[in-house]
């Protein structure tokens, strides 16, 4: 089929970065200086205080924290800054980001990863906690390090080089590191696309070994930690499983086997029995602490925690307030620390020993009141969304985000440019759409492939639900979500009054072909096969453009973006602009797929808000 805006795949094109640069001058035309006015709430919400990792140690709980621009790793308990990216970026002259970090289980060593300008391939430091004395620096970074009492484990990635046993990469491969040398202990004779995770079992004898193959295979190995010549498999399957714990000489598994909803094995002598059995809902996660299992559900899109014993008695149920998204940060076996996460709540941080404690939090002030409800889909499916707003709200206005892709569930979170919105009496709604995996991996297949259509009709009715309750509404998605809103936003322009489709997939007969788009395939189809070609052609945004009344629409991407090739959203736009339609183009021509510097991000944001608020006429 011919493409008369093919050229526009060539970002060094003359024309192509002229459009670009017209288009960005037409956008901030359109909203002024809106986005001025508006970018410090923004900034100030974008900068609240949030955990994003911890550690558990005896000397103390080291969390690594963003705060004001600047990511800290510091004790939690006195407040000590123990790594300052402010401090790094001065020795350096450059931006970083600091990512991983692990620390030893007495709290005396300490290791942290970092890139610089914002590379794949980082650098990791391992420091004396006490002196701060630089112990190692090591480039490229390594991950999965598990410190010993003399040494430490780690996992080399091979990017570009074969591995020290002769195959190709990408693959990756264990290490032992003792003083100045270092052995290769596992993964010899694997190939590409097998990845490996090491823990250590909370008693801190045993060696918990998961190797992956792409998604939907994982074999566990188990053995002295001090022997890895003694690792053995201990379990198989087909599904995403992960080793828990080992406790009595057995060993605990999460595994999806089964209806793919979750549930806990355990193993001893190499007999499988069954502990807790798969629910209605999904099971996301579990751990052991001071002998009962701690077992974490997704309940409607929210977690809902549950204790049982370790044979699998239910023992106790645990709600929260609040609609939210938990999960464990870290566990010593006695104590387990859990990040929650809210659409007006940052984090809080609570601990999980003989009850639930709460041990730190950051929240929005103000009264807001989070809702659910249900639309109905085309075939009678019931899709259930969250509905967020100050308490006594009268304004009909709805901000709604969806994505319904890659079994990602969108849960309960805290969106920074969101909170200006509510406060000045909008509605933020978030639909669970099919194809993520809020119900479990039936709820995913449901919406991808020849059954994509299905995730568009579920937008589509929570849309039309809200538009029938009297709000105007603006739609948003990101990534694949962009693909939800431009798809919808061809089928049914109806159904909102503006829409924001932020770096989309949109030509869905070429994505395969630009960047990494062929990894795609599993989930969307492939384009070059005549039968998924024409499933893919009937809902493809780009190849559906028609004369029509279109509303107010925004879209926006990144010029390096490496992930989703940004031609589909300049491609899509030229096609509605020479129509006619009231489309808006934004490139930001500094970040990438996952956003850039902080200030470059919020101005992004600032400029999203703004567009929401002119367009939905506040």
């Amino acid at each position: 089929m011919d493409d008369a805006h093919i050229w526009m795949e060539n970002l060094s094109d003359e024309r192509v970065l002229k459009f670009i640069e017209e288009e960005n001058r037409r956008f901030r035309e359109f909203i002024g200086d809106l986005p001025e006015r508006l970018i410090d709430e923004v900034r100030k919400h974008y900068y609240l205080p949030n955990i994003w990792g911890a550690w558990i140690t005896k000397k103390g709980t080291f969390v690594k924290i963003n705060e004001s621009g600047k990511q800290l790793i510091k004790l939690l308990e006195t407040g000590e800054v123990v790594v300052d990216s402010g401090m790094l970026e001065e020795e350096l002259g450059d931006e970083i980001l600091l990512q991983s970090f692990t620390a030893d289980r007495e709290g005396k060593r300490l290791a942290y990863n970092f890139s610089i300008g914002g590379s794949d391939e980082g650098t990791t430091r391992i420091i004396d906690v006490e002196t701060g004395e630089l112990l190692e620096e090591i480039r490229p970074s390594l991950r999965n390090i598990v410190f010993l009492d003399e040494g430490y484990y780690f996992a080399r990635f091979y990017r570009k080089e074969r591995t020290p046993d002769g195959m190709e990469p990408p693959a990756e491969r264990i290490f032992l590191k003792k003083g100045d040398g270092e052995v290769m202990v596992f993964g010899g004779g694997l190939g590409p696309g097998y990845f490996m995770n090491l823990q250590r079992s909370t008693d801190g004898k045993m060696a918990m070994l998961t190797v992956t193959f792409g998604w939907n295979r994982a074999d566990i190995y188990l053995g002295p930690i001090d022997e890895p010549e003694k690792w053995e498999k201990a379990y198989s399957s087909d599904v995403p499983a992960y080793p828990i714990d080992v406790i009595g000489g057995r060993l605990y598994i999460y595994t999806r086997e089964g209806g793919g909803l979750g549930k806990v094995i355990a193993i001893k002598n190499g007999k499988v029995r069954e502990i807790i059995p798969e629910d209605g809902f999904p099971l996301e996660w579990a751990v052991i602490v001071n002998g009962k299992i701690l077992a974490g559900y997704l309940v409607h899109a929210s977690s809902k925690l549950r204790v049982f014993t370790l044979e699998g008695d239910s023992v106790e149920e645990i709600s929260f307030e609040m609609p939210a998204q938990v999960y464990p940060l870290d566990t010593d076996g006695k104590n387990t620390l859990l990040r929650y996460e809210s659409f007006t709540v940052p984090y809080r941080l609570y601990r999980f020993g003989e009850g639930l404690e709460l041990v730190d939090r950051v929240e929005v002030e103000g009264e807001f009141e989070v809702g659910e409800d249900f639309a109905v889909s085309k075939d009678g499916t019931r899709v259930h969304y969250f509905m967020v707003r100050k308490k006594g709200a009268k304004s009909k206005r709805a901000w709604v985000f969806g994505y319904g892709g890659f079994n990602i569930a969108l849960l309960p979170r805290f969106v920074p440019q969101v909170i200006p919105f509510i406060e000045r009496g909008g509605t933020f709604a978030m639909a669970n759409l099919r194809g993520g995996s809020e119900y479990g991996e039936e709820w995913h297949r449901q919406g991808m492939r020849e059954k994509k259509q299905n995730v568009f009709d579920d937008f589509i009715a929570v849309l039309e639900k809200l538009k029938g309750e009297g709000y105007r509404v603006a739609a948003w998605g990101r990534s694949n979500g962009g693909l939800l809103v431009s798809a919808v936003l061809t089928q049914r322009p109806d159904v909102m009054d503006a829409a924001l489709i932020g770096y989309p997939v949109i030509d869905m007969l070429r994505f395969h072909r630009l960047y990494i788009g062929s990894v795609w395939i599993p989930e969307y189809g492939d384009p070059d096969n005549p039968e998924d070609r024409e499933f893919l052609r009937r809902y493809s945004p780009y190849h559906n453009v028609k004369k029509q009344k279109y509303p107010p629409t925004l879209i926006y991407t990144g010029l390096h973006d490496d992930r989703v090739h940004p031609a589909h959203a300049l491609k899509f736009a030229k096609k509605l602009r020479d129509i006619g339609a009231p489309v808006y183009l934004r490139v930001e021509t500094k970040s990438g797929h996952m956003g850039a510097s902080p200030e470059t991000r919020i101005r992004e944001l600032a400029e999203l808000l703004a567009f929401v608020i002119k367009t939905l006429a506040f």
